[in-house]
């Protein structure tokens, strides 16, 4: 299965970063997982000033709370960042937005609907679209009910799903600066 691409950058300025949200319900599972991993690898790409790189749940359930202990735990056993406060996704931040990623089919049409116009619909992608081994299975499953073994599944996905995202996202920061 061919991955996603990334829309078209929707800034009028050329120098403004290419900004990615990742989306979950609660986010304090799989999206902050999902930002901390992608923010490494835009770091590690040299992209750093020109992608930037934030997470939000489609529900306020755990506004300003950090992430789960169990997220924060598989995150630094495999080397990334843990720092973050849980807050939800709004309709005005569309405008802010490039790429809007949903961990699951629910928040994707979640996030649709709370789109203003369909131009900010179609920045909803999913995860897991950008991954080649997916094989149509494009749902990150939430680990928030099981055991420490579903959060580290849940990275296995991620990770797996990040290089794709970081090359589409990459062609696109590339596209603007030609």
């Amino acid at each position: 299965m061919p991955h996603a691409s990334a829309p078209a950058p929707s800034s009028g300025s050329v120098h403004a970063p290419y900004a990615v949200c990742f989306v979950c319900t609660g986010n304090i599972c799989r999206s902050p997982m999902a930002a901390s991993v992608f923010r490494a690898l835009v770091h590690d790409a040299g992209l750093d000033g020109l992608v930037v790189v934030d997470s939000a749940g489609t529900d306020g359930w755990h506004e300003g709370d950090p992430a789960d202990p169990r997220t924060d735990a598989v995150l630094k056993a495999a080397g990334y960042g843990t720092d973050h406060v849980a807050r939800q996704f709004r309709a005005d931040w569309f405008a802010r937005r490039d790429l809007v990623i949903a961990l699951d089919r629910g928040h994707q049409r979640t996030l649709r609907r709370l789109a203003p116009t369909p131009e900010d619909a179609d920045k909803v992608r999913l995860l897991r679209s950008y991954d080649p081994e997916a094989d149509g299975d494009l749902d990150v499953p939430d680990p928030y009910y099981g055991d420490a073994d579903g959060f580290a599944e849940c990275l296995t996905m991620v990770e797996a799903a990040s290089d794709g995202l970081l090359d589409a996202v990459r062609d696109t920061v590339e596209g603007r600066a030609a």
